[in-house]
């Protein structure tokens, strides 16, 4: 293979993002003809039964011509969860204490006198002096 066509293969420039168990890959390369499209990878680790692990990718390609509607919508999507929800992150992945809010409605709209529910914290937030 010539000199010319492994290079066309290789990245001319990357960056990458990491985020728990996701990493993103940004990625220029170049066509045939000589011109840059970009390639957006999102790599998953999982963990199979047998603590071995694998990573499922998967791969987004934008060429030039569609960089200015991509940024656009980018933006617009990314705005309207911010104007909504705020830069705080809201899930039950990354907030142990996390409550939905359905799951908060249904305690206070049930039976007022019943015992509130105890958490991890409160149960092991035990004083001595009490025993």
């Amino acid at each position: 293979m010539s000199e010319q066509g492994s290079m066309k293969n290789e990245d001319i420039f990357s960056k990458v993002i990491r985020a728990g168990r996701r990493t993103y890959f940004f990625d220029v390369r170049s066509t045939k003809a000589d011109d840059y499209y970009l390639t957006i990878t999102e790599s998953k680790k999982f963990t199979n039964e047998d603590g071995s692990f694998f990573y499922r990718k998967h791969k987004i390609y934008l060429y030039k011509e569609d960089f200015e509607n991509f940024k656009e919508a980018l933006e617009e999507t990314t705005n309207f969860i911010i104007d909504k929800k705020g830069e705080e992150v809201i899930s039950d992945r990354h907030q142990k204490d996390f409550t939905k809010p359905s799951e908060l409605e249904a305690e206070h709209s049930g039976n007022e006198e019943a015992a509130p529910k105890t958490s991890a914290t409160a149960f092991t937030n035990v004083s001595f002096d009490d025993i």
